[in-house]
């Protein structure tokens, strides 16, 4: 592991249904400084959809694995944008 990468924040949303996993990962995120990561833990199906889809309208990057029952997604949040 790199040691310029910033920590990364775990947020474990397993057993949370749709819309929560969605939901709970914005807050968060919006929380999160830019270039700050985040991993995500779900086991809502539907959470391959939303917190991708989440993600595309954040301008953010995210990559999705599966362990077993559990979707994980790491996501590392995008420079702020200059308006």
């Amino acid at each position: 592991m790199s040691r310029d990468l910033p920590p990364m924040t775990v947020l474990d949303l397993a057993g949370l249904k749709c819309p929560l996993p969605a939901l709970k990962t914005r807050k968060v995120l919006a929380a999160l400084p830019a270039g700050a990561r985040l991993e995500v833990r779900c086991t809502d199906p539907m959470s391959v959809i939303d917190i991708p889809h989440l993600v595309r309208e954040t301008g953010d990057a995210v990559e999705v694995k599966q362990e077993g029952e559990v979707i994980v997604f790491l996501i590392e949040k995008a420079a702020q944008r200059c308006g």
